[in-house]
């Protein structure tokens, strides 16, 4: 008798714990069936752009949301110039039909005069450059060099933002003439990767680097990458020589006239100084500094 009630005691116990099973697996069964509130499975859930795709994708690369996008373009691939969300240049207007394959001045019956600058050196420097022509209503003209990018990329948004106008000097400035066809082409490609990288245009002109003028060889390389006219000057104060701020200021106020285009550089001390005297002196002659492309016009 004994023995039998443990039978029936052991028999009972099992009988609950399959019917709590059964219970559990019910629950499960109905999870999975059209309606439920949540999938169990994480695989069966909407799942995030990068999770998804196939090969997968760096996190640093930004996050996608689950309704799709592009990823954030914050981060970098190591070792490439950090991308910058770009900023559209303004609007430059068209240039007159009789504007040479190759610029040295504007029309001399203008009173506009284009001051153009090497975009290179200390960032600090350059933003003083920008800083004083804007207070006195400027426009320049910045002949960048794509290294420079690389090591400043948040220089062409400044640029542009203060209404000014980009164009490229090549990407590591060496004696662009003495280059064969092929490597000429490559410095000048390159730096326009850059500034459609951070801009989204490669901009109008190209100014060749270690040259005034560019030669034919240059002029087809340009013509090539996208560059239908280069840009030269006929003022050069040779204000990288650092001969100080008065001189910069007398020699080019001794050379300008109307339709005039300086070659000046941002990464010296003495420009920087010497600006804001420049102004005033082409100021009192009437004279307007504006883009390149606004002197061609």
């Amino acid at each position: 008798m004994t023995v039998d009630r443990r039978t029936v005691l052991r028999s009972t116990a099992r009988l609950a714990t399959l019917t709590a099973s059964g219970g559990l697996l019910a629950a499960c069964a109905s999870a999975l069936e059209p309606g439920s509130a949540e999938p169990t499975s994480v695989a069966a859930r909407p799942q995030p752009t990068q999770l998804t795709t196939t090969g997968g994708t760096d996190p640093a690369a930004g996050t996608v949301p689950e309704t799709g996008g592009a990823p954030s373009s914050a981060a970098a691939t190591p070792g490439s110039t950090p991308s910058i969300a770009p900023t559209t240049p303004p609007a430059a207007p068209p240039l007159a039909a009789s504007t040479p394959a190759e610029v040295v001045n504007g029309p001399r019956d203008r009173t506009m005069v284009a001051l153009t600058f090497h975009g290179q050196g200390d960032p600090a420097l350059a933003t003083a450059v920008l800083e004083a022509a804007e207070k006195h209503g400027a426009r320049l003209t910045v002949m960048v060099v794509g290294s420079w990018l690389d090591q400043q990329p948040q220089m062409a948004q400044r640029i542009l933002a203060g209404g000014h106008e980009l164009g490229n000097h090549t990407q590591n400035h060496r004696d662009i003439s003495s280059m064969s066809a092929d490597r000429a082409r490559a410095e000048i490609a390159e730096c326009a990767e850059r500034l459609q990288r951070l801009t989204g245009s490669i901009g109008r002109w190209f100014r060749p680097s270690a040259a005034q003028f560019a030669n034919a060889m240059v002029r087809e390389q340009a013509r090539q990458v996208g560059y239908q006219h280069c840009l030269s000057f006929d003022v050069d104060p040779h204000d990288y020589a650092d001969p100080g701020a008065h001189a910069v200021q007398q020699r080019v106020l001794g050379g300008v006239s109307g339709g005039s285009v300086v070659a000046l550089h941002m990464g010296h001390p003495g420009t920087v100084e010497a600006l804001p005297a420049i102004l005033d002196g082409l100021a009192g002659r009437g004279l307007q500094a504006v883009t390149a492309s606004q002197l061609c016009s």
